[in-house]
């Protein structure tokens, strides 16, 4: 009876979270081994070490984001990720790029790849907007700070990304350069976006 109940509350979790991570369970008084359990009842199914969900769930095409945010908690999601999270690229990143403090650990398990960027200061922490995938709170930067930290770290991602997310934000979202100018300011690029935004004007 005891172990029904608490297959029962495992079940709800999943429903409710759509992703379940085998270190959300301690908070609920589920021991771990109910994870495998109904996965070999073939009630749950894995999707990476320690990450479970209930089969038919309506897994999204950014499925991979609820599952690094149950990996990485404070972490943001950002550059590659967050523009293909907001239509802004052509790219299809396999990895889950990720914004962490410098003094952040290394998120250990998970099956998603991760690709960690350090962010510090009022570059990590402005911009960042939460979202429901799956269930799950994703923290990701908001479209125009996404394209600021792409000219930040256009050597890592390559200008023509950096360039192709400006031309993409200014298009389709008709903004104006005022909050664009504003992360550009906080990520230290304004002079480097200037003639690119000016360009486009």
């Amino acid at each position: 009876m005891i172990e029904t109940s608490k297959s029962e509350a495992l079940l709800e979790l999943a429903r409710k979270r759509g992703v379940v991570r085998s270190s959300d369970l301690k908070a609920f008084g589920i021991p771990r081994e109910y994870l495998s359990r109904l996965e070999r009842e073939g009630i749950l199914e894995r999707a990476s070490r320690g990450i479970y969900y209930l089969p038919g769930n309506d897994l999204t095409e950014h499925h991979s984001l609820a599952e690094a945010a149950k990996v990485t908690s404070r972490g943001v999601v950002c550059l590659l990720s967050a523009l293909r999270f907001h239509g802004l690229t052509s790219q299809s990143p396999f990895e889950v790029w990720v914004a962490l403090d410098p003094k952040s650990h290394r998120p250990i398990g998970g099956g998603v790849p991760l690709r960690i960027v350090r962010f510090s200061g009022h570059a990590l922490s402005a911009g960042v907007e939460a979202h429901e995938i799956e269930g799950v709170l994703v923290r990701i930067y908001s479209p125009a700070k996404t394209v600021a930290d792409c000219f930040k770290y256009r050597n890592k991602i390559g200008l023509d990304v950096a360039l192709e997310a400006l031309r993409d934000y200014r298009k389709r979202r008709r903004a104006s350069a005022d909050e664009l100018w504003k992360y550009a300011k906080i990520c230290r690029v304004a002079n480097v976006m200037r003639p690119y935004m000016e360009a486009l004007a």
